[in-house]
């Protein structure tokens, strides 16, 4: 495998534009152009990662977490993200992050944990806005439906579980042709009109190069007049934390120990009980105490995440169960994701699950 082709379909699931302001997603070491014989699938990357990577042969290692956040300036060998480095780049093996573009998918990171607790009727917890644009263009009548079809098949128009989603007018439009214009219908030098379609449909942000690029192809006119609006809308498929029901209610004390077992952690802080079954429950991989308050909004009876402060306890009030399983509890399913992503994708592609456990926390 090419390493651009495999970055090239990880982005197509979880663009790099759905990644939060601070992340730093993306191909991390490495040329696009890299030969890639196999690929290790980890959380974290250490250098026990990377030698791991070495003895199985892989010189790709996709990992969840960055092993790069913030600028290197040096590269000493003084901690172990600069030890890490040289490692891998002495080895020859790129290093690609899967971060927070994967959180926020709706078939991403929190569907690992959904499916983990045989959670139904999913859906995200805090939906994004201002991923979505519309775009408006100007079809001869006659040809209408082929654009349509041709942008609808490039990612356009889908809104929900809909599809081909579009808003169509008929008008009249004009122009009117210079010295050296070709006109689809009419003669340079003459205003002409044309009976047309205003073709109006919304799309994902990071889809408008493609979407524009087919427009400009399939368009018969030899200048496209079309227009690109953004839109602040909240989008249902992009987005932090999920948020499902169990088949049945369970008793609280009962649904703790199963998450203890189903996410094999020794330990569940979690606040006081409210006395009342469980039946909505909401997730957070990694550190999901920024939101509570939409837990407790969409009526959540326990929210499971990781990483909440002594303080953001007392924020429950009683409307709802906090159970912390960690940060690394919350998030080791997304290996399986990855997993399975590539496999379906690349069938004869060599992928393995790292066996270090990389959780830098450790109880009695």
């Amino acid at each position: 495998m090419i390493l651009k082709e495999i970055t090239a379909y990880l982005e197509s699931v979880a663009p790099l534009s759905y990644q939060e302001s601070y992340d730093n997603s993306g191909l991390q070491i490495g040329y696009p152009n890299q030969e890639i014989r196999s690929a290790l699938v980890t959380i974290d990357v250490t250098e026990k990662v990377v030698d791991e990577a070495i003895n199985k042969g892989c010189n790709l290692i996709l990992a969840h977490h960055p092993l790069i956040f913030s600028g290197i300036k040096k590269l000493t060998g003084r901690n172990f993200i600069e030890r890490t480095i040289i490692k891998a780049i002495k080895n020859d093996i790129a290093i690609y992050a899967a971060h927070t573009n994967f959180d926020s998918i709706s078939n991403g990171v929190n569907t690992k944990l959904c499916e983990k607790l045989n959670l139904k009727n999913c859906r995200i917890l805090k939906p994004s806005s201002g991923l979505l644009k519309k775009l408006v263009t100007f079809i001869p009548a006659e040809h209408a439906e082929k654009v349509r079809e041709a942008v609808f098949k490039a990612g356009a128009g889908s809104i929900g579980n809909y599809d081909s989603c579009s808003f169509n007018t008929n008008g009249l439009g004009s122009y009117r042709g210079g010295e050296n214009s070709k006109p689809f219908v009419g003669s340079k030098g003459v205003i002409h009109f044309e009976k047309e379609v205003r073709f109006e449909t919304i799309f994902p942000s990071p889809l408008q190069g493609k979407i524009i690029q087919t427009l400009l192809e399939i368009h018969p006119y030899e200048e496209v007049a079309y227009d690109i609006y953004p839109l602040e809308n909240e989008t249902s498929k992009i987005g932090m934390g999920m948020i499902g029901e169990l088949e049945s209610p369970e008793v609280e004390e009962d649904f703790l120990k199963k998450i203890k077992t189903a996410f094999k952690t020794k330990t569940v802080r979690y606040t006081d009980l409210k006395k009342e079954l469980i039946k909505k429950v909401a997730v957070c991989g990694g550190s999901g105490s920024i939101l509570l308050q939409n837990a407790i909004a969409a009526k959540a009876d326990i929210f499971i995440t990781g990483d909440f402060k002594y303080h953001q306890f007392f924020d429950a009030e009683n409307q709802i169960v906090i159970a912390d399983i960690g940060h690394y509890e919350s998030e080791q399913f997304t290996k399986e994701l990855f997993y399975e992503l590539l496999i379906k994708k690349f069938p004869k592609f060599a992928v393995r699950l790292s066996e270090v456990n990389t959780n830098p926390i450790n109880y009695l």
